[in-house]
């Protein structure tokens, strides 16, 4: 496996379309005005910042390596919220791959840096009230914790 060639990449060479479980991390990272970054990708809806594992890592690993990809942001003090995965967090995506997430799913306030978005990843990013947020997301990661992290 080359070092730049992603995980899942590699293993589609052996498997093609067929299932594959992926792990991977979220984060929802909240400022001092409690609003939720979230990211605007491509395809036009609203998600979290994380992606998927590679070989080495943990899942916490993850979580910040994508973070900062993706955001330029550096984010510490992570605190796990739970992990999804099961038969509905199934996907067939339009390439015909197909695969079980299992995703882990963070939340901090500790970030350092500016705000820097890569445009390979997303459209935009913005940060969103826990009570307003844009049509078109998937908050199945978010919506669990709305409550506690309003009060907090």
């Amino acid at each position: 496996m080359s070092e730049t060639m992603e995980y899942y990449k590699f293993l589609r060479q052996y498997v093609g379309h067929q299932p594959i479980i992926l792990p991977g991390a979220v984060v929802l990272i909240l400022n001092n005005e409690n609003e939720l970054l979230l990211q605007k990708r491509y395809d036009g809806g609203w998600g979290l910042p994380g992606g998927l594992m590679e070989l080495g890592e943990s899942l916490e690993d993850t979580a910040k390596r994508e973070v900062l990809e993706e955001t330029g942001l550096i984010i510490e003090d992570m605190k796990l919220l739970d992990i999804f995965s099961g038969p509905e967090y199934y996907l067939k995506v339009s390439n015909g791959d197909e695969f079980y997430s299992v995703t882990a799913v963070y939340y901090t306030r500790n970030v350092k840096g500016d705000l820097v978005i890569d445009y390979k990843e997303s459209e935009t990013m913005q940060y969103f009230s826990l009570l307003n947020l844009p049509s078109g997301i998937d908050s199945r990661y978010i919506e669990p914790y709305v409550s506690q992290l309003v009060l907090k």
